[in-house]
């Protein structure tokens, strides 16, 4: 078992840039993960996915995922974590932590006495991180996103 060296790693932090716009159609219909119909052939309008995945743009960054610690949540090494500062962190909450000098993306629970926290992995692999006041310790962003490529 892995003890607190999981994806434990330098990061490079990228702001969220809204330069040109890039609409991309839109179907009319929400499409089934069964048989497909005729009807869905018409487009609805356009989207922009900064206006879906950015609520805070000055508080919002991308972060490539690197590790195996979170994959039992679906978030996989080389993935893109949309990570938004301004969200104040809920227990519960996937998020970017500062533990001791690195950063590592994890869910976030607090005690139920409120004197310390867990930073959890989706990985039995791994283990729980355990955050009071002898770390140092910071809720760098919340996780609000994960960009996940299935095709080359």
């Amino acid at each position: 078992m892995n003890k607190n060296n999981d994806n434990k790693t330098k990061l490079t932090f990228h702001p969220a840039e809204f330069g040109a716009k890039m609409p991309i159609p839109l179907a009319e219909q929400s499409v089934k993960a069964g048989f497909p119909s005729p009807a869905q052939d018409y487009m609805e309008g356009e989207i922009d996915l900064n206006d879906i995945l950015v609520r805070h743009r000055e508080a919002t960054f991308y972060v490539r995922i690197s590790g195996d610690s979170m994959q039992d949540a679906g978030i996989l090494d080389g993935d893109l974590a949309v990570v938004d500062r301004q969200i104040e962190p809920s227990n519960g909450n996937f998020v970017i932590a500062f533990v001791d000098g690195e950063f590592t993306i994890k869910q976030f629970k607090m005690d139920e006495s409120g004197t310390f926290g867990w930073l959890i992995p989706w990985n039995k692999n791994f283990s729980p991180i355990r955050v009071d006041e002898t770390n140092r310790f910071m809720i760098w962003g919340v996780v609000t996103y994960v960009i996940h490529q299935i095709a080359e």
